[in-house]
């Protein structure tokens, strides 16, 4: 990819977003486009359709979404459905239209069967129902794999998707109402230290297997496959690790340094029972994550409560 090209990164104030401005800064990349919701609308057809018109954009990253845990999706699943699919549709074809060849969307492993073997293939996508505390979000993002898939096969564009595994670091979102569970656990954990309570509620049995990523190891791996020249499929983005959540929950206890007890709240749903990404396939391309869980862990607690405490307070 050239280093002069101009990369047009769709969500950029986001975790994701974010993230992916630091590593093309830091790999030599000047010519980065960004623009705020206020400056354009990604839902706004006719909009994104003159942006693309007008900028003479090389590369897009999509990595633009409606995002939340399982509250947020039972909650809104109307929103996490349109609102998704629509800013997929009109950002993949415009950049068509604009003549963009190079494209890379950014999924969720969330994608995959409820009860996919694990760990999970990239061909286990549509062999199953889905679960469905989060299937809109789901039904949104295989959506725009199989946009891309088409668009690559029916008119030659290179557009790659990218399947990552739950994501956590800087610039997370810290509302309990719409957060994933790392960032939230890391969150109560704060508060209950602070508050000097004894324990710390956790929904679930603690029992369901989550892997995790450092979204700057997310990044990496974004402009990795853009500069190898991969342009199409899907590929899984993650360690290739997993642990329960109440082991998650007790290192977010440790990297805060509250001692108290986890007090499972088994009234609320666990989601999937376990959701491990098979990565080779990104592997025997050269790409592994470098982020341990602890390391990562704390730095985003650094970022907490450098950013976010002050905001977090307003949330309650």
């Amino acid at each position: 990819m050239d280093k002069n090209a101009r990369i047009f990164v769709a969500g950029h104030r986001g975790m994701v977003g974010s993230a992916l401005l630091r590593n093309l800064a830091s790999r030599g990349y000047g010519n980065v486009v960004t623009r705020s919701r206020a400056d354009l609308d990604l839902t706004d057809q006719a909009a994104v359709e003159r942006f693309f018109r007008d900028e003479a954009i090389d590369v897009v990253i999509l990595a633009a979404a409606k995002v939340g845990g399982i509250l947020a999706n039972e909650t809104y699943p109307a929103d996490f459905l349109y609102l998704n699919l629509i800013i997929e549709a009109n950002v993949i074809h415009s950049a068509f239209r604009a003549g963009i060849q190079r494209l890379g969307f950014l999924g969720s492993s969330c994608i995959y069967p409820r009860e996919a073997p694990q760990p999970i293939k990239e061909d286990y996508l549509l062999s199953g129902p889905l679960e469905s505390t989060n299937e809109p979000y789901a039904i949104a993002k295989i959506a725009g794999i199989k946009l891309c898939e088409a668009f690559n096969r029916q008119f030659g564009t290179q557009y790659v998707s990218l399947m990552p595994t739950n994501l956590y670091g800087p610039n997370d979102n810290y509302d309990l109402k719409t957060s994933h569970v790392l960032p939230a656990l890391l969150r109560k954990a704060h508060e209950a230290k602070v508050s000097g309570a004894s324990k710390l509620a956790v929904w679930g049995t603690g029992r369901a297997r989550r892997e995790f990523l450092h979204v700057d190891d997310m990044a990496d791996a974004v402009i990795f496959m853009l500069e190898r020249g991969i342009g199409e499929g899907w590929y899984n983005v993650g360690c290739g690790a997993d642990v329960t959540i109440e082991e998650l929950a007790r290192a977010a206890m440790h990297v805060v340094g509250f001692d108290g007890d986890i007090e499972f709240d088994v009234s609320k749903p666990d989601g999937t029972p376990q959701k491990l990404l098979d990565v080779s396939k990104l592997a025997e391309l050269g790409w592994s994550a470098k982020i341990g869980l602890q390391e990562g862990l704390a730095a985003t607690y650094d970022d907490f409560l450098q950013h976010h405490e002050t905001q977090a307070l307003k949330w309650a």
